[in-house]
């Protein structure tokens, strides 16, 4: 089966479209920093997805990789509510969080963090355009905003699942909510620092930009 990867910023719906994968049967990581996290899911969203997606394509050929859209005026007040919260945390020298998850987001957003409203919307545009322009004329690419009524439907037929069940998208981490996919139960999901034979190694690919 070919690997499945959300690209889509934070804030985008990536707890959303991780649960709808989930429920048509995919494993699931959303986050993933181990080879081994990567091997065993059949999908991944989040971080390091959406600022590596151009190594994982090299790395995963037949890959398919869907962008997440959103309305600047809804995700640049969600992201500064997220960043603020975990900003102590990517601390590049003294945050506790995982140092692929600070790579990920300090190579997409800034060193320094959080960053104004402008300096936001200058990163999704930036972002957006890099995505687009990589994936032009891709079989192998989708682009959706999850708000949007057929979004799930165009998502099936993108991945060949039936089209049967749910016709929208769960609507999770809503306001100020961040913690809905550590609550969420199902046997399928995939520990991000899942550990195998290499423990808990990540890819040696360069972080050199792709051309």
């Amino acid at each position: 089966m070919a690997k499945i990867f959300v690209i889509g910023l934070p804030r985008t719906g990536t707890t959303s479209i991780s649960v709808a994968l989930l429920e048509m049967g995919f494993s699931v990581a959303h986050t993933a920093f181990t080879k081994q996290a990567f091997e065993m899911s059949d999908a991944i969203s989040d971080a390091p997805c959406f600022s590596d997606y151009m190594h994982l394509d090299e790395l995963f050929p037949n890959a398919k990789f869907i962008y997440l859209s959103r309305e600047l005026n809804k995700w640049v007040p969600s992201i500064t509510m997220l960043l603020e919260k975990m900003a102590p945390y990517l601390d590049l020298n003294t945050g506790k969080f995982n140092p692929i998850l600070k790579r990920s987001f300090h190579r997409t957003f800034s060193d320094v963090l959080p960053l104004s409203s402008t300096a936001l919307a200058g990163c999704y545009l930036k972002h957006e355009q890099a995505v687009f322009s990589y994936f032009k004329n891709s079989d192998n690419f989708l682009a959706i905003d999850i708000s949007e009524p057929d979004s799930l439907l165009k998502l099936k037929q993108f991945l060949g699942v039936e089209i049967q069940g749910n016709t929208c998208f769960p609507k999770l981490n809503i306001g100020r909510q961040v913690a809905n996919w550590k609550e969420y139960k199902h046997p399928n999901k995939i520990n991000s620092n899942l550990a195998g034979k290499e423990h808990r190694k990540y890819f040696d690919y360069s972080l050199t930009p792709l051309k």
